[in-house]
Order: C-alpha cells, then structure tokens, then sequence
C-alpha cells in the first residue's frame, strides 16, 4: 500500500471513530462505524497470505452483520417513539438487540467468535488496532445507551466473557489469541459493571488499552508470536522481556500492579449495588 493510501485509510480509521463518538443520532452513529470498517480492512488484508485474507472475510462479515442489527434496532425504536436520538433508546427488544451489535462489534461473548481468528491471521500492528482502538467507538455507543438496557443483559453477558476470556487463554500457544482472549475477558469487566456505572467502565477500558499498547508495541519489536519465542526472548533482550512479563501480569489484574486497580473498584462498586454473589462469581 502506498503511502497516500496508508494516510486516507488511517484519516477513515480516526475519522470514524471520531464521528461515532461524536454523534447524537443512530444514523451517524452507523456511518462512522461503517466508514471505520472499511478503512481496516486493507489493513487487516495487507499481509498476502491466505491467513490474512481469511481474517478480513471474519472481520468483514462480523462487522456487517453488527452493523445490520444496529439499523434493524434503531429502525424499531423509531417506529415506537419517532426518534433517531441515541439517547431516546426506549424499546426493550430495541435495546437488546442493540446491546448484542454492540458487543459483536468489541468481541465480547457470547459474540466473540471472529476476535481470536481475526487477531491469528493478521499482523501484531493490527491486531494491536483492533483490540484497542476499534474498541473506542462501540463502547461510547453502549455507554450512551447504558441506562436503558437491562442489567440482566449486561451482567449475563459479563459474566459470560469473563468466563469465556479467563478459559480461553489457558491453552494457547499463540501470543495473538492469548492477548484476544485477555480483551475478551476484559470486556467482561467493563459490560459487567457498565449496568451500575458506567464511568467505572469507561475508566477500565482505558486501563485496558493503556496496558496493552505497550505489550503489542514490544512484542512487535522482539518479532514474538508465541510463547516458545517469548521464553528465548531474555537473552537478547532482558529489560524488554521483564516488561512484558510484569504488563502481562498487570493487564491479568494481580496486585499491586496498575491493572488491579479498576477491577478492585469495580469489584467495591458490585459489593456497595448488594451483588456480593456477582463479585463472587467475578473473582
């Protein structure tokens, strides 16, 4: 891809985050997240492997299918109320099937399927991307929306991904799917207390995103794609190797590390709503 190409696709990326974020209405809302799509997908794809391409199809077809179930949403919820407000979300079935687009969108269980096969046949640059950046977009949608869905949702599907994230990365190899899963498992944490406040889950994403930036960016730099490669890593480079593991161990959430902190407030917040059992199950 040339240069002038890279720059276009990376303003389509930034452009429609920002657009999303941004907008008061459904429909500018979709757009920004359709433009944000397209624009990844030469990206995802750049690599010419059958991997790669393979990945983009996942990545593609999931998206599409998000995006449909948005309009499909936001299209009832006009005929009920007469408005394309975001904020004016009232419909039930509206808001469930938005909460569900959504969460296909960040990867979050039980629509989380396409995130580990995506992340396996790209580049680590990309999967990077996607596991943060493209996060931003549809996270600010449902935390706009946070209020009028129903918690059971919300909480079920936490629990879910935190379940999901947590078993999933337990037998991998592959230092791509095993940072999938960690982000699933994260986006359980956030879904999981965006019912009772949503700021806290805003704050853990961020968190999230701040954590994982640096892990990617070294893992690029060392050229690591599995575990076997990471143990061999120590010997040319001791500090970077160290990093990793002490990221690693934060973004997993153990103290007294940085990562531990919005999972012991989310944990406080669950204890002070009277969900003892559902900060049980969390642990």
């Amino acid at each position: 891809i040339t240069p002038a190409a890279m720059t276009i696709v990376f303003l389509g990326i930034t452009i429609g985050t920002i657009m999303t974020m941004s907008s008061s209405n459904w429909l500018m809302a979709w757009i920004g997240l359709e433009l944000n799509m397209l624009a990844i997908l030469p990206i995802i794809s750049k690599p010419k492997t059958t991997r790669a391409s393979e990945a983009t199809t996942k990545y593609f077809l999931t998206q599409a299918i998000a995006s449909a179930m948005m309009l499909l949403s936001s299209t009832i919820n006009v005929w009920h109320t007469g408005s394309w407000s975001i904020l004016e979300l009232k419909n039930k079935f509206s808001t469930t099937i938005m909460a569900l687009s959504l969460m296909m969108k960040m990867g979050a269980a039980p629509v989380h399927f396409w995130l580990p096969e995506v992340l396996q046949g790209t580049t680590l640059q990309t999967a990077l991307l996607i596991t943060t950046w493209q996060k931003i977009a549809p996270v600010t949608l449902m935390y706009m929306i946070s209020n009028n869905i129903q918690p059971t949702i919300l909480v079920s599907a936490g629990i879910l991904s935190m379940i999901v994230g947590g078993l999933g990365g337990i037998n991998q190899t592959q230092l791509r799917k095993m940072m999938a899963y960690s982000s699933i498992n994260n986006l359980g944490w956030t879904i999981t207390i965006m019912a009772f406040s949503p700021n806290m889950a805003l704050m853990n994403i961020f968190t999230y995103i701040i954590m994982t930036t640096p892990i990617f960016l070294m893992m690029t730099n060392m050229s690591t794609k599995t575990l076997q490669n990471l143990s061999t890593t120590w010997t040319t480079s001791m500090t970077m190797t160290l990093s990793i593991a002490l990221l690693m161990l934060s973004t997993s959430g153990l103290p007294p590390f940085t990562g531990f902190m919005p999972k012991m407030l989310i944990l406080n917040e669950l204890i002070s709503q009277k969900l003892t059992t559902l900060a049980t199950l969390a642990i």
